[in-house]
């Protein structure tokens, strides 16, 4: 159990580099695709402030992949080398997920994009359309993925005992 804590806490780390480095480093516009119009409409682009932002960005994007992938890859392997089932997997997969989840609903939509202004440090521009918003602009949207994330670790733990 310690190493599925584990394992959640390095996909958040992974996806936190990830936000890191396409908010603060790349800041193109593509990365607003499930912001609402109003804070699409809003972004600007951004000139780079030092030489190799974007680059510097890509590469981190890339480590986080490596992250992210690498805790799918440790949390497989290690349920293998102790000989899981099906419901092992799926505990497994499904507790990550909701780590991450909660962590992502908290952290994330809540104190990142409300209560600290970080993305209006990097897109000043954004501050008047996020004013009046009590959560996170895609709350539809984290409900869905509460009720996904049971089903793809069903599948993930199903392909695992198929293998």
């Amino acid at each position: 159990m310690l190493l599925t804590i584990l394992l959640g806490l390095s996909l958040i780390a992974g996806i936190m580099l990830m936000l890191f480095a396409a908010v603060a480093l790349i800041q193109d516009k593509k990365f607003f695709g499930s912001a609402p119009k109003d804070i699409q409409e809003a972004v600007l682009p951004k000139p780079e402030r030092f030489k190799g932002q974007h680059v510097l960005g890509y590469l981190l994007i890339g480590a986080s992949f490596i992250i992210i992938g690498g805790t799918g890859v440790a949390a497989v392997w290690n349920g293998f080398a102790n000989g899981y089932g099906f419901m092992q997997f799926f505990g497994r997969f499904t507790a990550i997920f909701y780590i991450y989840k909660a962590f992502d609903m908290i952290f994330l939509d809540y104190f990142l994009l409300i209560k600290s202004h970080f993305f209006e440090h990097y897109y000043p521009e954004i501050a008047e359309t996020n004013a009046n918003r009590k959560y996170g602009f895609n709350l539809r949207s984290q409900l869905i993925k509460l009720a996904v994330f049971p089903i793809a670790s069903a599948i993930a733990a199903g392909i695992c005992v198929i293998v």
